[in-house]
């Protein structure tokens, strides 16, 4: 072929998601699949999602998303001139990546983290520094001593997707007193409302010391909106004003907006998310103790677990059983699983599997 792409994506591996469950059941044979490898909100979202969405009209959808961010503005008490809204948190980090990375500067990350940070890096050719976690845990000192003088961007992940972890308050600030004002900090909270450990840092108040921050947050969690795509972003004036420069007109489509809308008060959907997350992990925790699994203890709707064994093969075999796991090999921890925490039913699924697998009884 004569037509040559960006040198920089070449040789780029396309970015790994979880795979298609329509594929998979046609691939296995199977009628259905349990799908517990992506951190979707398996409750589905809120019933006054359905009652918006009548409203869609054939128009094109409103570029600003003006009536959205209103509400984000109310709720997190910010100007709207503070908030960006995205395709999800995917497109807020590509447009943080095209906004402010040139060829051959640097962004920094925990390794492993959402491989997405390490993928727009290397799309816009740029330089990509993992600095290992130390002991499942996101090291900020490590990531700190690890800026020079071409880093552009520090991706952070708090809570942190695989391993479930957190930095406190505390760690936060001391860290970004070491970093330079010209070096973006962007704090990566999609699994914020998941988190059970205290001193977890509020990081909106930051945002008056500090004008290099960009909060991320996205409505796929507990409000279950994943499939529609709505990502939103916190941030000094002017790093907002370089995100809409690049922003794709009507980035967030109308049925998205709406959806996010009817979804954002309703908090009696949220506490039944937030509370089948806690009660459930406590129940995967007591089986884990009982195979003599170690885990990491997660302020997410997933956990990090150990089997001892070939994570691939375990994978494969919950597959042939109709539930789809994450393997912990592509993040470097080959015997280690990620797992969506699920609904009652679909955690009972699993449990019964693992007892098939290891052996042990029902509880």
């Amino acid at each position: 072929m004569s037509v040559k792409p960006r040198t920089s994506i070449e040789t780029l591996p396309p970015y790994r998601a979880a795979r298609s469950v329509e594929t998979l059941k046609r691939e296995y044979g199977l009628k259905s699949i349990t799908k517990l490898a992506a951190n979707e909100n398996t409750f589905g979202f809120s019933k006054n999602v359905w009652k918006a969405l009548k409203q869609i009209s054939s128009q094109y959808p409103d570029g600003s998303a003006y009536n959205l961010r209103s509400e984000l503005a109310k709720k997190f008490s910010l100007p709207l001139e503070n908030i960006v809204l995205g395709n999800g948190s995917f497109e807020l980090l590509y447009l943080a990546g095209i906004a402010y990375l040139n060829q051959g500067d640097e962004t920094i990350a925990a390794l492993p983290s959402f491989g997405w940070y390490k993928s727009v890096t290397q799309i816009l050719g740029a330089n990509f520094t993992g600095v290992p976690l130390k002991d499942f845990h996101v090291d900020l000192t490590a990531i700190a001593g690890a800026v020079t003088e071409k880093t552009k961007i520090i991706w952070l992940c708090n809570p942190n997707n695989p391993t479930g972890t957190i930095f406190t308050q505390s760690e936060l600030e001391n860290f970004l007193q070491k970093i330079p004002d010209r070096v973006l900090v962007i704090l990566d909270e999609a699994y914020i409302d998941y988190v059970e450990e205290k001193d977890f840092p509020d990081s909106i108040p930051l945002l008056k010391k500090h004008d290099n921050i960009l909060i991320l947050r996205t409505f796929s969690k507990t409000e279950g909106l994943a499939g529609f795509r709505v990502g939103y972003g916190f941030a000094d004036e002017k790093i907002i004003s370089s995100l809409n420069k690049v922003r794709i007109p009507s980035n967030v489509n109308s049925p998205a907006q709406y959806a996010a809308l009817a979804s954002l008060h309703d908090e009696s959907f949220k506490e039944r998310t937030l509370k089948n997350a806690h009660e459930q992990k406590q129940v995967y925790y007591k089986v884990f103790d009982e195979f003599g699994f170690s885990y990491v203890i997660s302020n997410t709707n997933f956990i990090f677990f150990d089997v001892g064994r070939n994570a691939d093969s375990v994978v494969e075999e919950f597959l042939k059983e109709g539930i789809l796991l994450r393997s912990g090999s592509e993040y470097g921890f080959p015997t280690m699983i990620r797992l969506t925490i699920g609904r009652p039913e679909e955690n009972s699924r699993v449990i019964a599997v693992l007892r098939k697998f290891f052996g042990g009884k029902n509880v």
